[in-house]
Parts: structure tokens; sequence; C-alpha cells
């Protein structure tokens, strides 16, 4: 695959790990409203946004008057409570470094909004290495619907063809692949290998990856490695 010029990146889970944070803020905020769903039915959909975590566990839209609400107050929650606490996946920032120092164009595509998307990046200390930045505002649907990957896609100026998806979990495989590009996937999200079957290879974490680069579909003569 030595023609891949750019790679999206998801964050949540990928390059930050923050799943299991993200999965308690919405317990919390659905709490704060009387809405009580555990830690296990939010997991899973970590990686989804608030238009679809919502109505799958409450019934509630996005847009709705308590939807509005416990939306915010995740927000609130998560970056007041969590986000200080907050560690890069192992190797995130070199493996992204070592990408940039290949060429290629690296972007991010996340469900998360703009003003947690920017410090979940500090975190990981990739201000400088990222060119393109995608977050919930700029699509009207998330992952798995392919809207904030076909975003990105333009903002980069690359065909899907010249693009891989480096993410955590099925959303990311499936939100790529109705956008037409392959997916590396990462094991640090909490998914299992069969959850993560769709994807071109899996790896432990960002250094997994990176100590097998050349060998993976980011190097030039590439087999991949799914174990």
């Amino acid at each position: 695959m030595s023609n891949i010029r750019g790679v999206i990146l998801d964050v949540d889970g990928t390059l930050v790990l923050s799943n299991e944070a993200q999965a308690k803020s919405w317990v919390e905020a659905m709490a704060d409203f009387g809405y009580y769903v555990s830690v296990e039915r939010i997991g899973p959909l970590v990686g989804m946004g608030g238009d679809k975590v919502l109505p799958e566990t409450t019934g509630l839209q996005k847009n709705s008057e308590d939807g509005i609400k416990i939306d915010a107050r995740r927000a609130e929650i998560f970056k007041q409570k969590y986000l200080p606490t907050l560690q890069a996946a192992p190797g995130a920032r070199d493996l992204l470094q070592h990408m940039r120092e290949k060429g290629l164009k690296l972007a991010v595509a996340s469900s998360a909004k703009m003003d947690e998307l920017k410090p979940l990046l500090q975190v990981v200390g990739a201000a400088d290495l990222v060119q393109e930045e995608t977050s919930a505002s700029d699509a009207s649907q998330s992952k798995p619907n392919p809207d904030i990957i076909q975003v990105t896609l333009q903002r980069i100026g690359l065909p899907a063809d010249q693009v891989l998806m480096l993410g955590d979990t099925v959303y990311d495989i499936e939100a790529a692949g109705r956008a037409g590009i392959g997916t590396i996937a990462l094991r640090c999200g909490g998914w299992s290998d069969r959850d993560l079957k769709g994807a071109l290879a899996i790896y432990n974490d960002p250094a997994d990856l990176l100590e097998h680069y050349d060998t993976s579909p980011l190097g030039d003569s590439s087999s991949g490695r799914s174990f």
C-alpha cells in the first residue's frame, strides 16, 4: 500500500485512553436527569455521538429538551471530572510523528465536540502533528455513518484509495468502509479481535503499530498483522 498518502485518526480509545471516562460521563449525566443506564450498557456505544447513544439507551433524541440537557451535562462532567486524569495511548505521539516524517497527511475525525477534541489532542501532544480536525459539529450524523469521514476526505483533498483510517471500534471500521477507506484497528479501546474483524490489520496500541510499521498496511511492502 505504498500509494497511501494520508491517515484519518480517531481519538477516543485510539490516541487517548478515554473510552471508560466517556462511558462514565454519559452514565452520570443521564442519572442526573432520571435516566439510569449502566456503564456496561453504555461502554459498547462509545465511539458514536449523542445522536446515536441517547436514542439507543433512553429513547430520547439528541435535540429533545432532555437530550440537550443530558448532552450538555455529559460534556461538563467529562471536561471537569475526567479529562484532567486521561493519558495518551502508548506510543501515540511517536506514531504520529513517524507518519508525518514519512510524508503522510494526518487528519482527525472524531465524534467528540471541538471543545473536547482540542484538549484530547493536547493529552497526546499532537496539536502540531495533525493538519485537519473534524468534530461532531462538522457532520449531521456521527459514526458509524460515514458523514464525518467524507467531510475529512474533502478537507485533506485526497481520494479514498490513498487514505487509511486508524481507529479502535467497529464504528470506525464501518464508517470508513462506507466511505471507501480501509481501517487499521487498535485493541487499546477495549474491543475484541472478533469485533474488529473487518479491519485490514489489528495492533495492541499505537506503540505496537509503530514497532511493526514497515510490515503494516502503512508500510511500503505490507502484509499486515492481525494477531
